[in-house]
This record gives C-alpha cells, structure tokens and sequence, in this order.
C-alpha cells in the first residue's frame, strides 16, 4: 500500500511534507513561480534549469536571476545542467553557499540546443561521465543530489533506467526523478508507468514519477500506477497552482473566477518585482494565456494582452475581466 500523497517524506536529510512536488520548468520555474506552488500546497518546488557554467564563470544574470531563492519556499530544490564533472562541482558549491537544501542535475532534457552540448539526456548516451558529474555534485556542494532522467534515448530505450540504477549505487545520489518516455518523443507519447514501477522496485532511493500529469486525476493515476514515492507535476501546474490544492485534499472544485484574477494580479505583481516594470511586460506574455483560459477569455481577450505594451494596459485589461475590488486579494 503506497501512502497517502499527504504523507511526508525525506530525501537525504531534508523533510518534506508531502509526496507532491513541483518539476523544473525551463524559462519559467523563477522563484515566484515556485512560491507559489509552495503557498497552493506543493510540498517541494526545483527551480527552472541553471547552467552550471553561468554559475562557475559567476554570469552576472545568471547569479542575480536563476539563483534568487525566497525566504518562504524551502525547502527548494536548484537543477543544474552540464557536462563537466569540475564546473558542477564548483556550481554545486555555488547554490548550497545560496541556500539551496537540495541540488537537482538535469540528464533528460531532450533539446537540441542543451544535448548538443553534451549535457541534458546526452548523458544517458555516457554513463561514466553522468555517473562523475553526479558525484561532483555531492562533493562539491554537501547537499542531497536528485538526478532527472527519461527512461531512454528513444522509444524502448532503457539507458535512463539503467543510469538510474548507477547514480544510487556508485554516485550516492539522495533520489531519482523518472519520466518514463524517451527523449526522442519530447512531450508527446504514454509514460511507460510499468517502467516506473520495475525501477522502484530495483533502487533503494526514492523514485518521483513525472511525465503525463497534465491534472490531479492523472497525476493521481501515474502514482498509483508506477508505485513511485512521489509525483512531480510540470506542465498540469501552468496557469494551475490549484492543482497541489486538489492532490493534498485542500480543495475538491475548480477555482472561482474571481480567485483566477487574483491569481493572475499576484503573478504580474511578482513579475513586476522580479525583472522590473519593462522587462516583466514582455516576459509575462507566456504566462497571460494560461490563466486567460481558465477566464474563457475569446480571442480578441487574448491578443490584446499579448499585444500590451505595459503592466499598466495589463492591468486595465484584467479589470475588464472582473473588478479589482471583487477578487479575493492575495496578501
């Protein structure tokens, strides 16, 4: 019997309280983004992925941006990416000296621009230097390592789950986060749960399941089905934080609008705060379509928000979609 998604657990020394995490989203997964996971009930969030580069070379954006963690949402997890045993190890040294209680390294990332460098789901092609990189790591930086892999480089693959099984035997690694699809479908495809569950039964850490949780059902569907320790949400948390809410028991319905808005306020607020009033104007236009759906907003809705110019037009323009002074305000 699997417990409850509730129920706490550990990875390394580190509690967390419960078996529902938040996965690293490429340009998106800032530390707003991850406090908010963390208010709506997620019990870890990993940050967007960090070069392991920028942070030994001490990139100014890099240091200031990526690695701005927020009081209120440790336990954090940092994923890095690279493919120098050294560099990791100076990086890992670099986001514990941040405050980071966990230190995640990417080897799934099927994009093109991130394999070509050897790093991402390259390394489930070099064994021996993934399994050098991890240990760096651990070395370097003292916190419990996660890595993340998919199951294999293409379809049927199993090079991720047989690099799985080396990072917990030879390079100590603290857990393992599995999506079982290979690089070569991207996104697209049926997780291979079964794959999942026979890893489980093999590794002695944790195994966090990811891929195909696009809401709480499937979320809920891909524990059961893989017995893992715990489930990641990525892509079902977009525009959705709600999510954590209906997977820890806190909430059953849908949010009402006006709870959207609020939502969607605090996300240009902390935007806002993050980058500033210009640069958050351009970056938040990822983020609009997200919640305008959820506000069955039409097309024309839409397209003027992409097209503004400002936070203030934005703002104007959630105020025609239901008062300000109506919403339930995030404090």
């Amino acid at each position: 019997m699997q417990p409850p998604l509730t129920s706490p657990f550990r990875i390394g020394d580190v509690e967390i309280d419960n078996l529902i995490l938040l996965a690293a989203l490429a340009g998106i997964g800032n530390w707003f983004v991850r406090l908010q996971a963390r208010r709506h009930g997620a019990g870890l969030a990993v940050s967007e992925m960090v070069s392991s580069f920028g942070l030994h070379y001490r990139n100014e954006r890099t240091l200031r941006e990526l690695l701005r963690l927020h009081p209120d949402e440790h336990p954090v997890s940092v994923q890095l990416f690279g493919q120098d045993p050294d560099v990791m190890r100076s990086a890992a040294e670099i986001v514990a000296e941040a405050g980071a209680d966990l230190i995640d390294i990417n080897m799934g990332c099927p994009v093109k621009k991130v394999c070509k460098t050897g790093a991402g789901a390259a390394l489930l092609s070099d064994p021996e230097l993934a399994v050098r990189i991890a240990t760096a790591a651990r070395e370097g930086g003292g916190r419990p390592v996660t890595v993340k892999v998919r199951s294999g480089l293409r379809s049927g693959g199993r090079e991720g789950f047989d690099l799985a099984l080396r990072l917990a035997e030879e390079a100590g690694v603290a857990a393992i986060g599995f999506h079982p699809r290979s690089a070569a479908t991207h996104h697209k495809g049926v997780p291979d749960y079964a794959l999942a569950r026979e890893l489980v039964d093999r590794i002695e850490v944790p195994v966090i399941v990811s891929g195909g949780l696009d809401d709480a059902e499937s979320a809920r569907h891909a524990y059961r089905a893989s017995g893992a320790d715990a489930v990641m949400v990525a892509r079902g948390s977009l525009g959705n934080p709600w999510i954590f809410e209906q997977l820890t028991g806190r909430r059953t319905a849908e949010p009402e609008r006006e709870e959207v808005v609020a939502e969607l306020l605090w996300i240009m607020d902390r935007g806002e705060e993050h980058l500033g009033a210009d640069r958050a104007a351009r970056y938040l236009r990822k983020f609009y379509p997200w919640y305008l759906e959820r506000l069955d907003a039409d097309k024309e809705t839409t397209a003027a928000f992409q097209a503004s110019e400002n936070l203030e037009d934005a703002r104007r323009l959630v105020g025609d979609l239901a008062p300000v002074a109506e919403a339930t305000l995030i404090a």
